[in-house]
């Protein structure tokens, strides 16, 4: 079995506009930006980075009334964008609001 998961936090960067798709389903797309230190190699490594995301129905709702600069912790999975388009997405299955920070 193949595994494709992704556990992520960082804070929301951009938030597109709430949209529906032709079925009706609520859908978002929104990119993070995640800093942290980790270990690679014995040495320690400034890590920075930009995803874009997509979050559906009660997901998608939930990102839509956050700020930006809202702190986060998402679970998903990466998906190409689009069939045509095969730029990698974070597709959010879970996303928690860190309160406080």
């Amino acid at each position: 079995m193949a595994l494709n998961r992704l556990e992520l936090s960082g804070r929301l960067l951009e938030l597109g506009p709430l949209r529906h798709t032709p079925a009706g389903v609520a859908a978002l797309e929104f990119k993070l930006v995640h800093e942290s230190e980790l270990e690679e190699a014995g040495v320690k490594r400034k890590v920075q980075a930009e995803i874009g995301a997509i979050a559906f129905e009660a997901q998608a709702r939930l990102v839509a009334g956050r700020p930006l600069g809202s702190a986060v912790n998402v679970q998903g999975f990466l998906s190409a964008k689009s069939r045509r388009a095969k730029r990698l997405m974070l597709h959010v299955t879970n996303i928690e609001f860190v309160e406080g920070e």
